[in-house]
């Protein structure tokens, strides 16, 4: 008995886990990081590239990847709801 007890933690310490990691994935502030990270980038590179205003032009990365993050979770929905279990 004490076994399954053992096992039933340890499966809702996983889930727990689970749970943790999934609202990380779809936290603001990761979103944030992630945008932040890709202007810069994208302008360092462009400024090295030597491109006219490299850093508006690297806002339009950073921007579409907002833009995806806020659109996906509509569309997975949807394709869900087509393709989903029934």
């Amino acid at each position: 008995m004490q076994n399954i007890e053992k096992e039933i933690q340890l499966i809702k310490k996983r889930n727990k886990n689970v749970e943790t990691d999934k609202a990380w994935e779809i936290s603001w502030t990761r979103r944030c990081l992630i945008i932040v990270f890709t202007y810069l980038s994208i302008g360092i590179y462009l400024r090295v590239a030597e491109i006219e205003k490299p850093w508006i032009n690297a806002i339009i990365p950073a921007l579409a990847f907002l833009l995806s993050t806020i659109t996906l979770p509509y569309i997975k929905k949807i394709w869900i709801k087509k393709h989903g279990n029934d």
